[in-house]
């Protein structure tokens, strides 16, 4: 583990003599320590303009589409590195690697191969067939059935991984139901950051905020945030499913916008289109198959064309041509059709990674997820050593993967830039202009929705980070008398909430909509920020009202 810290030892004023650093420590052990000095370093007055610049430029490219989010993110991060060494600040590979955030792309990994393997047992059918009979294939109820269970599961697992397992299982009930499953996704995501906020395990800026040594040192424990943060999420959970009842309050909203026949044969053709991308010309046996694939996919685009222009073709196979009743009793035909043997490998497998997850706060036990996962994954590959490693990888959302170490690097980048810093110090000098009176209003209020804008646009564990020693450092000051609870519980409602912002803006997001995109249904980032950011606005507003109720009317601070 490496830990940076750097000392302004002068600004624009030049000293005479010598210069002292004096160092101790509570470790019985020896260490090394790295002493390094930079004459020249950034100005970060034009640092943050050009960071502001990459990140506009990023956003742009997302939401125009003009390139895949991956290659926007790459773009970016090499951007940002660019300017780096223009400034003469160029990173090493050292530093470079030290800002991708591995154990969360090792946890993306393997929990990608478990479910992999674990759809081949036909578990995610059975589950939904159990979710219609209960709903009655009523659409609201099933909504809020499935939302509500990812809630559950995502406050006692991370919402990554719970994401990855109700994300198959709400997309065979929709097209059960002949319903578009990418509003229903949204609702699931946004479930699922709710869901994450409630413990210090279920979000990544929970662990780190839980982790810390001054909020440990406050008395905020596993139970104590739980209480403070359920007080408050018990009315955000209303909030949303009657904001979300209002926006899709016609159901012809949660419905395809195009005839089935066109639907059927846009997402028959991203199939086959993957398919045939996915294979070389390496060989020739490879080639001749990628030729027939892609000679089957002009055939399906011809259609399509025709279809959309009002010609009358005869689209899909007659078995395909299914009304809805047809549907709907070959669906619950199904629910006999399980892998009992590999379903019960899995489920060992399931328990012991749930398990460790739960146990990996602990820090005696000195777990991460990642390697949990990692652990998990190789049990589950040993157990079912029948499966071919070669399909289950070819499932593996890589360009998911691909953006996140992209975004890491391009955090890491801004963070050097200045960009995270300026944020925490201009919030740091807001709330110490204000009268005394009024300055735990005034922080509650500032923390909630700085840290809940910029974690809508930047990912919230660089903000956190930088954000948990801004108010720890607020608290420790003496003139402002500010208890570090309220500070903490509004830090956390602002990380969390505000993944359900913007389609990047959180990991459970951008896992979602790569696994619906494999299935061959996109995600849009307008499309969930017309969504999204409401919803997120509207939580907020919610959370504002219960912290300074709860911490500034009675003082709730233990």
């Amino acid at each position: 583990m490496h830990h940076n810290k750097i000392f302004n030892l002068f600004s624009n004023i030049t000293l005479h003599g010598d210069t002292r650093l004096c160092m101790n420590t509570t470790l019985s052990t020896n260490f090394p320590i790295a002493l390094t000095y930079d004459l020249f370093p950034i100005n970060t007055e034009y640092g943050i303009i050009y960071a502001a610049f990459v990140l506009i430029g990023l956003y742009i490219l997302i939401i125009t589409e003009v390139v895949h989010k991956s290659i926007a993110a790459i773009l970016a991060a090499t951007m940002s590195i660019s300017i780096l060494a223009l400034l003469d600040e160029r990173p090493t590979k050292d530093e470079l690697s030290s800002w991708v955030d591995i154990e969360t792309l090792l946890l993306l990994f393997c929990m990608m191969v478990i479910v992999g393997i674990l759809s081949e047992t036909g578990i995610f059918d059975y589950l939904a067939i159990i979710a219609y009979k209960e709903t009655k294939g009523k659409i609201w109820p099933l909504i809020n059935t499935l939302c509500f269970f990812t809630a559950i599961v995502s406050s006692i697992l991370d919402n990554v991984t719970t994401v990855l397992l109700m994300t198959p299982i709400t997309i065979r009930l929709c097209e059960v139901m002949q319903m578009n499953p990418v509003p229903t996704l949204m609702c699931i995501i946004f479930y699922a950051n709710l869901g994450g906020a409630l413990t210090l395990i279920g979000d990544p800026p929970n662990v780190i905020i839980g982790t810390n040594k001054d909020v440990i040192a406050s008395g905020i424990d596993f139970t104590t945030f739980s209480l403070h943060m359920g007080a408050g999420l018990v009315f955000i959970f209303i909030a949303v499913n009657l904001h979300l009842r209002f926006i899709f309050r016609n159901m012809q909203d949660l419905k395809f916008t195009e005839p089935p026949n066109v639907t059927e044969l846009r997402q028959e053709l991203a199939i086959w289109q993957k398919a045939a991308f996915s294979l070389s010309s390496y060989s020739k046996e490879e080639g001749v198959v990628r030729d027939k694939l892609l000679r089957k996919c002009k055939t399906i685009f011809s259609k399509l064309k025709d279809t959309l222009k009002g010609f009358k073709v005869d689209v899909l196979p007659t078995e395909r041509l299914q009304s809805y009743d047809e549907s709907i009793k070959d669906f619950l035909n199904k629910e006999n059709h399980l892998d009992k043997s590999l379903l019960w490998k899995c489920a060992i497998t399931l328990g012991f990674v749930i398990t460790l997850f739960c146990l990996h706060s602990i820090p005696q036990l000195n777990l991460s997820l990642g390697w949990i996962a990692l652990l998990g994954t190789l049990l589950l590959l040993i157990l079912a050593d029948h499966v071919d490693i070669e399909c289950i990888l070819g499932r593996i959302e890589w360009a998911t993967l691909s953006f996140f170490a992209a975004l890491f690097i391009l955090i890491g980048a801004l963070s050097e830039l200045g960009l995270i810093e300026w944020v925490g110090k201009q919030t740091e000098m807001i709330i110490m202009s204000v009268a005394k009176e009024y300055r735990l209003s005034v922080a509650i209020i500032l923390i909630l929705w700085v840290s809940t804008i910029v974690s809508s646009f930047v990912d919230n564990i660089p903000l956190t980070t930088m954000m948990i020693k801004v108010i720890t450092s607020l608290s420790q000051n003496p003139e402002l008398e500010l208890p570090l609870p309220p500070l903490v519980y509004a830090l956390a409602f602002g990380g969390c909430l505000g993944g359900n912002g913007t389609l990047i803006a959180a990991s459970c997001n951008m896992v979602c909509a790569g696994v619906a995109e494999q299935h061959g249904y996109r995600m849009s980032f307008m499309q969930f920020f017309k969504v999204g950011y409401p919803v997120m606005l509207g939580s907020i507003v919610i959370a504002t009202v219960y912290l300074l109720v709860s911490h500034v009317t009675f003082g709730w601070n233990t």
